[in-house]
């Protein structure tokens, strides 16, 4: 045999066989892929944000409210079309992934997909 299988990365069998463009280990079941790309190829640079209409977000930009928001504790909301300079983008929290400051509001979180890029 010339071509060597790899070991399986789930349970370390040796055991493994390649079904169409997989790996698969018989002993546990696990499923890879038989091409698997250099790590420098294809992984993503850092956390992309879209807005609603598909622009990508990026730390320090300016957005615009695409719909009213309602926020717990106070007896209006955010209006449509409030502007939000300086925004910061973080790791999902509960769907929100941008933190900022808005006028008479303070700090918070929002979704990204309730805003466009300005």
């Amino acid at each position: 045999m010339v071509d060597a299988l790899p070991l399986c990365p789930s349970c370390s069998g040796e055991h493994t066989y390649e079904m169409s463009t997989l790996y698969v280990c018989p002993l546990c079941g696990f499923e890879w892929a038989a091409s698997t790309p250099s790590d420098n190829e294809t992984a993503p640079q850092g956390l992309v944000v879209k807005d609603a209409v598909g622009n990508v977000l990026a730390d320090g930009d300016t957005v615009v409210v695409t719909s009213s928001i309602k926020v717990k504790g106070s007896p209006q909301g955010i209006k449509a079309g409030t502007k939000i300079r300086n925004i910061r983008l973080i790791d999902p929290v509960n769907g929100h992934d941008i933190d900022c400051k808005v006028d008479g509001f303070g700090a918070m979180l929002l979704k990204s997909s309730l805003v466009k890029k300005a």
